[in-house]
Parts: structure tokens; C-alpha cells; sequence
């Protein structure tokens, strides 16, 4: 892994980097990167700066100029040396994020589909202490409008129907490209002992209800955008992110259950119960 930290600017658009003011919470954006040099800069324009401290994007060994659009736009950047794929790209942005003092972690996808401005609102409940993790929902608006193709949108449905039965939560949806994450919550659960691939999320959903913090879990609405240029999962690896997606709720039930505990769903620390999530 080579990481490629720029000096802090002093004026400009990315003078974000400096230290918070005394007392105000960290917060740091993330970008899980593969060939995202198309729609890297439109995706940085939209993000509130001036209240954002600092923008980390892994690359996980593009074949375009995403290095170059993000050193340019000097955020800090990291490359992976292999691809370590969806999952593992975020290891690297959450170790990345705690090392750097995140009070506050926001998972952006650099592909231009999720509104960015939309930040302030989804990490306000955890800045309140009201959530521990915020999910960008597509759902809560109209998905198809945006261009979501109707199989996709069926699929997600029915995977987040099942989610929600297994996990006793009213999720709209929970396979989404912008979340935020409580420092607590990357500091409980063992993220790391997660797949490499897209149902990392999933997983990771797992391990918070596991723990107790299902309560802790609240969503916004997010516009999404589909185009040409925004990475999307075509149908054969939807159908076995679909597949993966139910073992998880298959390995999350019967650990609750006591039939098959799972070390994956064993919270590294104590995590007291959190207040009611944000609506």
C-alpha cells in the first residue's frame, strides 16, 4: 500500500484538511475508489468543505487517472498495490479514517450517483449522539426516477425486506454508497474480519445489530443518479451479491439463535445501547 499525503493548503477549496476548531467533532470523507476519474471532480465539487476536515480516497489499482484527478484536487490519497476489491478498499478508508482522529466517518462512493450535499444531514444525528450509523436511502424518494433500472429496484426491495425481518429493523434500504459511521461503532465492530467484496456492507450491518446498536442505525433520503459514467453491478454479480447478501442473514440468525455462533458477529468491545436513531 503507498500513501500519497499533500501538504496542507492554507487557502483554497481543500484547506479543509486543517484541524477542526477546538471542541468541534472530526469529520472525514472516505472514497472507496476503482476508475472513478470521470465523475471524481464533479463528486468533490458537491461536498460541504466547511464542514469537512479531510477527504481520503483509497484506489484500488485504477486503470485510469483517478491518482492523478485526486492528488490534483488534493485530497490525501492511498494505493493499494493489488485490488483488494469493494470490501477491502474499505478496511483500508475506516483503519485510515481512525488513525487520522475521525469523530466522524462518511462512506462516499466517488462515482457521481449519490448527492453529496446531502453530508450535513446524514451526520447530524451522530453528532447529536443520536445514531451511530447513517445510511443515505434512495428509497425514502423515488429510485426509478433516477434512473434506477427495474430490476435493480425489485431486487433491493426484496433483499431489504428480508434484512429487515431478520434484523427487527424499518429500513428503507440498506445498499446504499453513502453512510456514515460514529467512531464508536468502527471502534466496537471487527469490520476487518469482513469479505473483501460488495456485501461487506451487509455484513457490516450484521455485526452492528449483533451488538446491540441496531437501534443506533437512522437514514435520510439521497437523489441518486444513473448514467453512463457512474460504476454500477451488472446483473451477474447483482444476482450473487443477492446470494451473499442472504448468507449473511442466514449466518446473523442463527448466530442470534445460539445454533452457530459466529466470531465474525462478536463485537471487539462493550457497546452500551445507543438513544432511539434519527428519523
Amino acid at each position: 500500500m503507498v500513501r500519497y499525503p499533500l501538504p496542507v493548503p492554507t487557502t483554497g477549496p481543500s484547506a479543509q484538511l486543517d484541524a477542526p476548531p477546538l471542541g468541534r467533532p472530526r469529520v472525514i470523507v472516505v472514497m472507496p475508489a476503482y476508475n472513478a476519474a470521470r465523475t471524481l471532480e464533479r463528486t468533490y465539487a458537491d461536498i460541504p468543505h466547511d464542514l469537512v476536515d479531510q477527504i481520503i480516497l483509497v484506489d484500488d489499482v485504477s486503470h485510469d487517472e483517478t491518482v492523478e484527478v485526486a492528488r490534483a484536487l488534493g485530497l490525501d490519497v492511498i494505493i493499494h498495490r493489488q485490488n483488494l476489491g469493494y470490501g477491502g478498499n474499505q478496511k483500508t478508508c475506516y483503519d485510515a479514517a481512525l488513525e487520522a482522529g475521525a469523530d466522524v466517518a462518511v462512506m462516499l462512493h466517488p462515482d457521481y450517483q449519490y448527492d453529496a450535499t446531502r453530508i450535513p444531514a446524514l451526520i447530524e444525528p451522530i453528532l447529536a449522539g443520536r445514531a451511530d450509523l447513517m445510511l443515505g436511502s434512495r428509497f425514502l424518494g423515488d429510485p426509478l426516477a433516477g434512473g434506477m433500472p427495474r430490476w435493480k429496484f425489485i431486487s433491493n426491495r426484496f433483499l431489504t425486506v428480508v434484512e429487515n425481518v431478520a434484523f427487527g429493523l424499518h429500513l428503507s434500504e440498506y445498499h446504499t454508497g453513502l453512510r456514515a459511521y460514529s467512531r464508536r461503532l468502527l471502534e466496537a465492530i471487527p469490520y476487518r474480519l469482513n469479505s473483501d467484496d460488495f456485501v461487506f456492507d451487509q455484513e457490516l450491518v450484521a455485526q452492528v445489530v449483533a451488538a446491540g446498536m441496531g437501534r443506533s442505525i437512522g437514514e435520510i433520503a439521497v437523489p441518486t443518479r444513473y448514467f453512463d459514467e457512474a460504476s454500477s453491478v451488472n446483473f451477474q454479480r447483482s444476482v450473487v451479491y443477492g446470494l451473499s447478501t442472504l448468507r449473511v442473514v442466514v449466518r446473523y440468525v442463527l448466530h442470534r439463535l445460539r445454533i452457530r455462533r459466529s466470531k465474525k458477529l462478536t463485537a471487539r468491545a462493550s457497546v452500551p445501547e445507543s438513544t432511539p436513531p434519527a428519523t
